[in-house]
């Protein structure tokens, strides 16, 4: 099944060229587990729980109960609707977000909780936001803005050149002629490309980028996940990439985590999950897209709530499956039987009762 994309037809051939799987598909060689070998995690979320109350005093929900792994030279695209969690399990994985249950471990130990551990976490761990104008300092000339991070974390080395060459690795060549502007005197890739920039100055192992192109158009969207490619490749990086965007999914991950109601619900490489979804609620995603040559399917019922999570599959109140008739047995499952969190690894997993969860 053919999916829309955000990439120019250039652009996405000169992603995909080097390093093909038998489908076709981009893959960093050695990366990925052949034959169902065991991975080490770079990051993993353990059991992740995150609740919170609402200004009426309700508990919500935001993560509720997530294991996943991400290793060195692997992208996993995060997909699902607004409010399902995403941005609230990416700030978690940072250690902005403090979590109610479970663990998140680096190379295999749990995050620090004092102030000096985060730090030297944060520096191995960057973020990139959205909205690279609200990133940025309006004031702060390009080079201030790299150097910040320096400056901060008091990294070793010349700063001049530490700069230089995360601009260049960025794509702003020659490094020099930018040193002095500032962001309104940058067309929005270029400021996105100033916030990487600034991320990979650290020298950072894992790269988490919250809708990292939503704000650009797309010609700039392709440039963008192009140079995230290409750092992925050339720097070994562990890269989280939330998303709504199927498309974007499509061309930059090596595995995608689908996400309802606080848990992930499926979860595979990119090709099994985009192509042959399993679970409902993917489907559901995919069928929207013109080029998926499937009849649309419209969610009814109630609209996710995390303060109001349902008994059973959460799920449940809008599966079509469930809808059009399912045995007696599997629709009791279905609204009473809670499914367990999905181990989060590189095997492909599905949580639902009517396919095998």
């Amino acid at each position: 099944m053919p999916l829309p994309s955000t990439l120019p037809v250039r652009v996405r051939r000169l992603c995909r060229h080097r390093c093909r799987s038998a489908s076709g598909r981009h893959r960093a060689i050695g990366r990925m587990p052949a034959g169902g070998a065991t991975v080490t995690a770079l990051l993993r979320a353990d059991q992740l729980t995150v609740r919170y109350h609402t200004r009426g005093g309700s508990a919500a929900r935001a993560i509720d109960g997530v294991n996943l792994d991400i290793t060195a030279g692997e992208i996993i695209a995060l997909v699902g609707e607004s409010g399902c969690g995403k941005t609230t399990l990416a700030r978690t994985l940072l250690g902005l977000q403090r979590p109610t249950s479970g663990t998140v471990l680096y190379e295999g130990k749990p995050l620090a909780t004092s102030v000096r551990g985060l730090r030297e976490y944060r520096r191995k761990a960057q973020l990139v936001l959205q909205d690279p104008t609200g990133a940025l300092n309006p004031r702060h000339t390009v080079y201030e803005a790299v150097a910040e991070g320096l400056r901060i974390h008091r990294v070793p080395g010349d700063e001049r050149e530490l700069v230089t060459e995360a601009l260049s690795r960025a794509g702003l060549r020659p490094p020099e002629r930018f040193f002095g502007m500032v962001p309104h005197e940058l067309s929005g890739g270029q400021r996105q490309r100033v916030v990487i920039a600034g991320a990979l100055a650290l020298r950072p192992s894992v790269l988490i980028a919250d809708e990292p192109v939503a704000s650009l158009d797309a010609s700039v969207r392709g440039e963008i996940l192009a140079l995230l490619l290409r750092l992925r490749d050339e720097l070994g990086l562990a890269a989280l990439v939330v998303t709504h965007d199927l498309g974007l999914a499509w061309n930059i991950a090596d595995r995608v985590a689908v996400m309802y109601l606080g848990r992930i619900v499926e979860i595979g490489p990119v090709e099994q999950v985009l192509t042959a979804p399993q679970h409902p609620y993917t489907r559901a995603l995919l069928s929207v897209l013109p080029e998926s040559g499937r009849p649309a399917v419209v969610l009814t019922g109630e609209t996710p709530d995390p303060t109001c999570v349902p008994a059973g599959c959460r799920f449940h109140p809008r599966c079509p499956l469930l809808a059009s008739g399912v045995d007696d047995e599997t629709g009791r499952r279905c609204r009473s039987v809670d499914l367990p969190v999905l181990d989060g690894d590189h095997r492909s997993a599905v949580a639902c009762h009517a396919v095998g969860g």
